[in-house]
């Protein structure tokens, strides 16, 4: 199919979130845009409504996607055979007691107004005497204590049924995994449909020249939407970028695992092209899937020239010293990202017991409030260090460098887990673009990393006491750490502009009947994030 309105052609992303908390799914759309394709980013609206806006050159548009098959079964039956007195599910239960609870509320206010009016006081006695009122107030109490007991059946039973681990469940897992294969996970995560059922039409309306589906989730979708496409007969190219190891994320239940590993296996083939994060994953992957290439390696490096309209919507970032109210000589560590058990930072926090003076920024706050961020509180506070933990809020993903640059080290404490090992995450990207020193727990592919360049020191992952003894290493001579990032070439590699150049290459591969990339308008030239490196 010929290119649409004058572009090189079009380009659907693909995406299981919001966007705008998805740094590298933004700067995918924007590079792809800014190369003179035409591209929507069509993620998921957390309203009943579309959302649309645009990223420099790129639309985006975010989609409802109801969650109608998300219900496992078994809340759908009768729970008679596991506890006969639960009602079918939690929403019943809470509707019942509150029920429960609106009828004896409502008689003691009868009681009552039969007492006030006898008083001489305004109203009616609303037909409740004393008298009158003792039978359906009996009548209450033993509705409200067989309700009670029928909603702790209930609570009992979700508790039963929700981890999907119970002798039942496991057999009945493994049972379709066998049975069925790579097409068990329409038995085990049904609720996959879900999303090609949300987004299937707004892709087809497009008549995509080539589809990136990002991570696992939307690789489904993007391949069944190119299998259509084929089908018409268009040859459209299907992009998957894969950002994490399936198999080595944490499992939300028993099912959750062999339902999204099958939902991988079978839509894998149909990409024309892998990508993703880190040579380790590439790998693993082409091994897995049976690739007949390993998948190209496009790093999640920060940006280093923001576009017009990034520098034009977002103030520049504050000082990190003075929203910590700490001066230039006061040894300051930071972390930037997301809080939770696995990503360690309370081992930071415990840490610094055994480093006096030491303070800790996390840039981790979002507008929405976050348990993690609340119970991360808690632990400053019970370990007596709560006046030197300071919890800032997020910044423009192509700012963080320039915003943490003023910290005298940056953490990275990720806990062991199988993805954790294969990752080279954002803020290790972003901690050396600020010519930051790095302390990394020891999860393989990063302390790989830190160990052969010389830009930090490594810790055993979730050991208060190493990490304590690997900060004051660095401490004691930060600048042997920064002047490792002078290292011919090094920080050159990691920028997205050298990651960008992939991506064209890429596409510019499945697509070859194409334009040539064109060359960037005089116009377009915009500031650069500095290195950082200058302390």
């Amino acid at each position: 199919m010929e290119p649409s309105n004058g572009t090189r052609g079009r380009v659907v992303m693909l995406v299981d979130n919001g966007v705008k908390a998805d740094s590298r799914v933004q700067k995918t759309a924007r590079s792809a845009a800014e190369a003179g394709w035409d591209v929507i980013l069509l993620g998921v609206s957390p309203t009943s409504k579309i959302q649309s806006w645009r990223l420099g050159g790129a639309r985006v548009r975010l989609i409802p996607k109801p969650a109608h098959l998300e219900p496992r079964r078994h809340e759908l039956r009768h729970p008679l055979l596991r506890r006969p007195l639960a009602y079918r599910s939690q929403r019943i239960a809470r509707y019942r007691v509150q029920t429960a609870k609106a009828w004896r509320s409502d008689l003691a206010f009868r009681r009552a107004a039969a007492t006030a009016a006898r008083g001489g006081h305004p109203g009616t006695s609303a037909g409740g005497s004393p008298a009158r009122l003792l039978l359906p107030r009996a009548a209450a109490r033993a509705l409200a204590a067989w309700v009670g007991l029928r909603a702790r059946e209930t609570d009992r039973l979700q508790r039963l049924r929700a981890p999907l681990t119970a002798p039942l469940d496991r057999t009945s897992t493994a049972l379709w995994s066998k049975l069925m294969g790579e097409r068990a996970w329409r038995r085990l995560m049904p609720g996959l449909w879900d999303y090609e059922l949300a987004f299937a039409a707004h892709i087809d309306a497009f008549e995509p020249d080539l589809i990136h589906a990002h991570d696992f989730r939307m690789l489904g979708v993007g391949a069944r939407a190119a299998v259509r496409a084929r089908a018409r007969g268009r040859a459209a190219r299907l992009v998957w970028d894969a950002h994490e190891y399936v198999p080595g994320l944490p499992a939300f239940h028993g099912r959750w695992l062999p339902g999204h590993i099958a939902w991988e296996k079978e839509h894998a083939p149909f990409a024309d092209a892998v990508i993703t994060v880190s040579p380790p994953l590439a790998r693993l992957l082409q091994e897995e899937h049976r690739l007949p290439e390993p998948p190209a390696v496009v790093l999640n490096a920060p940006v280093t020239r923001p576009a017009a309209d990034e520098l034009a919507d977002a103030p520049p970032p504050g000082d990190l010293r003075a929203l910590c109210r700490i001066g230039p000589d006061t040894p300051l560590l930071v972390y930037a990202g997301g809080i939770s058990p696995v990503r360690g930072v309370e081992t930071v926090v415990e840490a610094l017991t055994a480093l006096p003076g030491v303070h800790l920024a996390l840039v981790s706050v979002t507008p929405r409030k976050m348990k993690a961020v609340a119970s991360t509180k808690v632990a400053a506070a019970r370990a007596g260090v709560a006046d030197r933990v300071h919890f800032l809020p997020y910044v423009p993903h192509w700012q963080v460098p320039q915003f943490l640059a003023p910290a005298d080290a940056a953490v990275s404490p990720l806990r062991h887990l199988a993805n954790h090992e294969l990752a080279l995450s954002n803020k290790f990207f972003e901690y050396a673009r600020a010519g930051l020193p790095l302390l990394v727990s020891d999860i393989r592919t990063m302390a790989e990393v830190v160990a052969e360049t010389g830009t930090g020191e490594v810790f055993r992952a979730g050991d208060a006491e190493d990490f304590a003894r690997a900060a004051r290493t660095v401490l004691a001579d930060p600048e042997r750490y920064r002047a490792a990032y002078r290292a011919p070439g090094l920080l050159e590699g990691w920028t997205w502009e050298a990651q960008a150049e992939i991506l064209e290459a890429l596409y510019s591969r499945l697509l070859p009947d194409r334009p040539p990339l064109p060359p960037p308008p005089s116009s377009s030239l915009s500031a650069s994030v500095p290195s950082g490196d200058s302390r």
